[in-house]
């Protein structure tokens, strides 16, 4: 049996992973929704051949098709493969008497168990495939309604009924479950996604789903126990009672025949009594010869006699004979015979085996189904709202405050729904209010920063034309411009781009223009002003902050600039009306980075009319929409269309280039630009 059974196992759970492996990145058309209910309605066929016949059953994994189709496949698929196996059983059944005696419960169960893996399908899991443990439920599930369906089918006959049951139950659910536990295992990824189901997780990581069936089993189970033990208890002592009332009757009447046989002299071997449930009497003489009740041989007979002689009269005793436990008591009759009746326990308990095994069945049946009612009451009425909710608390902590929670299936859930918007909703006020007081500190601080750059661009001197703009990424920014007189004929130009942006940058740029401003009215070169500008700002630098640099001393005599250029960008220059060009210098390191650097002094030489056009990277690094940097060259066809107006025609042209090109992207660094023209 065994054997076979697994064999027929096997060959299920290999047109399980062949068809998986076809069909589980394909979309299920109608064509193949029928073929796979064809493909596991012929294994049921077969099953049915090639079965075990046991007591007019047969003995097999039937089921096991429909189930597997219906479960891990298609709802569609499982009711094909349960109708032509459960119509395909009833045909073999009627027509050529293969397993008639269950021929009506097999192919209905059969049928039953393509529509009940459709509903398990559609309903209960939602298309998700079943866990080991799961499958492992619903294939035994199946086959214990099968027998009981066996005892509803057969009321008239349960004795028969009860005899195929009892041999065919066990190995039919175990192996049930196991082929569709199987297939839960192979279709959910094998050995690699394998999950141990009895793990204990921490309370953290358990699903509450999971915590709730742990729990619902548990007392369901001990409340199934506890009163099928209670039953059977109860239908023991009914049995022994009605035992003992048939014993006494059957005593009682067969004393009275025999005195009366006696007083007639009547021979005893024409006595005769039928004790119920099976039972018998004997009558012996002193010898141990039977006088009446049964014939057969003395040997067979003696167990019966020697366990009579050695027994109280009107006491209860068990004794063994004809491979039976029988149940008796005994009686003294006149001339030293004796009477025994006795009934064998198979008798007894017969009706009380019937109606317990018909229970324990019924009983698992509602067991199943009141597992499944609640669990999906719950996942429908509980689980699958906290998903909701869950999903929506998602996106409010990822930032969307905009989401609303409408889950208002209950009174619990809408007063959660509620507080959690309203919560939400307040935590917006304190947000916008926030923000709006973080807005205005920031516009008092780019006013603070503003006003530390100089605005007057018109000094007076004839020398020179001046003019510059600076434009942070945010409402604070990190670049700086500034210019300022250290003698009388000479002009520094100093530009600056901080690393980072917002407050910090601002602060450090803060930081960085007083100490320049501070070392280069010292009067000395602007390698020396570099160099202790370094020393200073390395100081206290926790936040490893630096800046770039580029700073010219302009002797307003000479034309002659002076520079010095910490990690910056190059300054481009346009000489006698000429084109504008980069005038590349080997530059230092930024300022900040670390100390005892050293940097180098080089010269530009100015004519009249020469220019100089100074930026920070967020000139040639705006991008556009499609990520595309504006470029230098960019920048110079612009410098080069506008050489001849004034600097600040030429700032505000290159700025209107730069927001034309990058159009609706977002500016993400400062724009900073200083333009100057030597006069002479």
């Amino acid at each position: 049996m065994i054997l076979k059974m697994s064999a027929a196992v096997l060959i299920c759970l290999l047109l399980t992973w062949i068809l998986w492996r076809k069909t589980k990145d394909r979309k299920m058309t109608i064509a193949l929704k029928i073929g796979i209910g064809v493909i596991f309605g012929l294994f049921s066929v077969l099953s049915t051949h090639f079965g075990i016949d046991h007591y007019a059953m047969i003995v097999n994994v039937r089921d096991l098709g429909p189930m597997t189709a219906g479960l891990f496949f298609h709802p569609v698929s499982g009711i094909i493969a349960g109708i032509i196996g459960g119509v395909e059983r009833y045909i073999a059944g009627t027509r050529f008497d293969i397993g008639a005696f269950t021929t009506v419960a097999c192919s209905y169960t059969t049928i039953f168990a393509g529509f009940f893996a459709a509903f398990l399908n559609k309903i209960i899991f939602r298309g998700a495939r079943p866990s080991v443990t799961y499958a492992f439920f619903m294939g035994a599930v199946i086959e214990v309604f099968h027998m009981y369906a066996i005892f509803v089918t057969h009321s008239e006959d349960m004795s028969f009924a009860f005899n195929i049951v009892r041999t065919c139950a066990l190995p039919m659910i175990l192996f049930s479950g196991i082929g569709l536990g199987l297939a839960a295992f192979l279709c959910n990824g094998g050995i690699k996604a394998w999950r141990n189901p009895f793990k204990r997780l921490p309370a953290s990581k358990s699903p509450v789903l999971r915590s709730f069936h742990f729990w619902l089993f548990f007392v369901m189970a001990a409340v199934f126990l506890i009163s099928f033990n209670f039953y059977y208890a109860l239908q023991t002592r009914s049995a022994r009672q009605r035992a003992h009332t048939q014993m006494e009757i059957a005593e009682s009447q067969v004393t009275y025949n025999y005195n009366m046989f006696r007083e007639k002299g009547i021979d005893l071997s024409d006595m005769s009594y039928h004790v119920e449930q099976d039972g018998l009497y004997i009558i012996f003489d002193k010898k141990g010869n039977v006088l009446s009740g049964i014939e057969g041989d003395p040997d067979s007979i003696k167990p019966f006699f020697d366990a009579a002689k050695d027994a109280k009269q009107g006491k209860y005793f068990t004794f063994k004979g004809w491979t039976e436990k029988w149940l008796a008591r005994t009686r003294k009759l006149s001339r030293g015979e004796m009477l025994l009746v006795c009934i064998p326990y198979d008798g007894i308990f017969s009706d009380r085996n019937i109606r317990s095994y018909e229970t324990l069945f019924s009983d698992l049946l509602i067991f199943a189904i009141i597992f499944m009612l609640v669990s999906f009451l719950v996942q429908r009425s509980v689980i699958n709202n906290l998903e909701k909710v869950n999903m929506s608390l998602n996106k409010i902590t990822e930032g969307d405050l905009e989401e609303k929670i409408d889950v208002y299936t209950s009174k619990e859930f809408t007063s959660l729904s509620n507080d959690i918007n309203e919560t939400v909703d307040v935590l917006k006020s304190y947000i916008n209010a926030a923000e709006k007081r973080i807005e205005e500190e920031l516009l008092l601080a780019r006013t603070i920063q503003e006003s530390a750059l100089p605005k007057t661009f018109n000094l007076n001197n004839p020398a020179f034309e001046l003019y510059a703009t600076m434009d942070p990424a945010r409402n604070v920014g990190g670049d700086f411009y500034d210019f300022f007189f250290v003698t009388a004929e000479t002009l520094v130009l100093v530009i600056a781009d901080v690393s980072g942006k917002g407050i910090p940058a601002s602060l450090f740029m803060m930081r960085s223009k007083t100490a320049l401003y501070g070392l280069a009215d010292t009067g000395r070169d602007p390698a020396w002003i570099f160099e202790k500008a370094n020393e200073e700002l390395c100081t206290g630098n926790d936040a490893n902050m630096f800046v770039t640099v580029w700073m010219g001393l302009v002797d307003l005599k000479t034309g002659k600039v002076r520079c010095v250029n910490a990690g910056h960008e190059y300054p481009t220059v346009s000489h006698n009306g000429g084109d504008y060009a980069v005038f590349k210098e080997k530059h230092g390191p930024p300022l900040g980075v670390m100390d005892g650097l050293v940097f180098r002094e080089y010269e530009i030489g100015l004519s009249p009319g020469d220019c100089l056009f100074l930026y920070t990277d967020g000139v040639p690094e705006a991008v556009n929409n499609d990520e595309e940097q504006y470029g230098t060259e960019r920048m110079l066809a612009v410098l080069n269309s506008e050489k001849d107006s004034s600097m600040q025609d030429v700032l505000l042209a290159v700025k209107s280039d730069i927001d034309s090109f990058a159009g609706e992207a977002d500016q993400f660094d400062d724009i900073t630009m200083l333009g100057f023209r030597y006069n002479g």
